[in-house]
């Protein structure tokens, strides 16, 4: 029995190159790769506003709303006899807001008074009083005339006695008589113009007295109105529309002229926007701006640019930044650009004073 042994032949393994290599790749891998390697940096010039993407829109968070606050302060002193307003209430010009003692003022505008009457009757009495003078005057200017008459009578018969007495028709003693009624006509007229001037320094006098008079009842008049003044601020009223902020002030305190009782905020609103000086290089008033208000949910506002503060936020510090030291690093300063609202937008009404936006200038083009 014969036994048959079959061998398989086995090939050899093909023989390795010298250098490995990994398999090529596919042509379309390389592609997104490369797509995502353009699209990496595109997007990181984008975010930092590198050419190409270059924008023309100046964006800051440094930005708050502004507005107009009145303080509310007595110009008297007393007591808050009322307190006609609440926290927050929205009021019209000229409405009441609080209300002080005027017993003191009320008083004092009568006493003013009374004493206005009194001047202006010392002036008509001033004015009587002259009427009088002129009267006076007339009469010695009357006597005055009166007196030069007799002088005149007294010469004429002075000088027919000389003539009589040269040819002895009357005596010497006639001749004397004659002569001491010159002498009293004389002194007369003397006297009378003495009582002519006597009568005119009295109108003078009572001319002066009369301007005193004149000045103490505008003097009168001017303390009564200061009076008036005082007993109308007695009652504080709303300067001009708006809504009032915290009453400070209680019912029964004594406050004085020039406390701040309340603060008036009116509805004017505007944003002042801080960007770094380099963003106001192509910066303008009338160029469109917008604003996203965090307290709104984001919403945006339309505005524009009003205009431009003249100095850098640091110049308007009480205590400047001092760089003048050995180690120096150069820090952007911020520029206040004045942002007004557009009118006819609702969601205007809601903005306060305070408030943080984020505001946005469009440098291409101006409104």
């Amino acid at each position: 029995m014969s036994t048959k042994v079959s061998t398989t032949a086995t090939a050899p393994p093909p023989a390795r190159a010298p250098g490995w290599h990994p398999a090529p790749k596919r042509a379309a891998a390389t592609i997104l790769i490369i797509l995502l390697a353009v699209a990496v940096v595109m997007v990181i010039l984008y975010a930092w506003s590198l050419p190409p993407f270059v924008s023309s829109t100046e964006s800051t968070q440094n930005a708050y709303v502004r507005g107009r606050t009145a303080a509310i302060a007595p110009q008297v002193s007393g007591y808050v006899v009322e307190v006609a307003v609440k926290d927050y209430e929205q009021v019209r010009a000229g409405q009441v807001l609080v209300r002080i003692d005027d017993r003191i003022y009320r008083a004092r505008v009568e006493q003013a008074r009374a004493n206005l009457a009194a001047q202006r009757a010392a002036l008509a009495n001033s004015e009587q009083a002259r009427a009088s003078r002129s009267a006076g005057l007339q009469a010695q200017t009357a006597g005055l005339a009166n007196a030069r008459a007799q002088l005149l009578r007294a010469k004429a018969d002075m000088a027919r006695i000389d003539d009589l007495v040269r040819d002895g028709s009357v005596s010497i003693r006639e001749r004397d008589q004659t002569l001491a009624a010159l002498a009293q006509a004389e002194a007369q007229v003397r006297q009378a113009d003495a009582a002519g001037e006597i009568a005119r320094q009295d109108i003078r006098t009572v001319d002066v007295g009369k301007g005193g008079l004149e000045a103490q009842a505008e003097a009168a008049q001017a303390q009564l109105k200061l009076a008036e003044i005082d007993l109308d601020n007695a009652v504080i009223r709303a300067p001009e529309p708006g809504q009032i902020g915290e009453v400070g002030v209680r019912l029964g305190q004594y406050v004085t002229n020039g406390t701040q009782l309340l603060s008036l905020v009116p509805a004017e609103r505007w944003v002042i926007a801080n960007y770094k000086e380099a963003q106001t290089a192509r910066m303008a008033p009338g160029q469109k701006a917008s604003i996203s208000v965090d307290a709104l949910g984001g919403a945006e506002l339309a505005g524009v640019v009003q205009t431009i503060s003249p100095a850098a936020g640091s110049e308007f510090a009480v205590l400047k930044p001092d760089n003048a030291t050995g180690n120096f690093v150069k820090v952007p300063q911020r520029i206040g650009v004045r942002i007004v609202i557009d009118p006819g937008q609702p969601l205007a009404q809601r903005l306060r004073p305070g408030m943080s936006v984020e505001a946005r200038v469009d440098t291409r083009r101006q409104k």
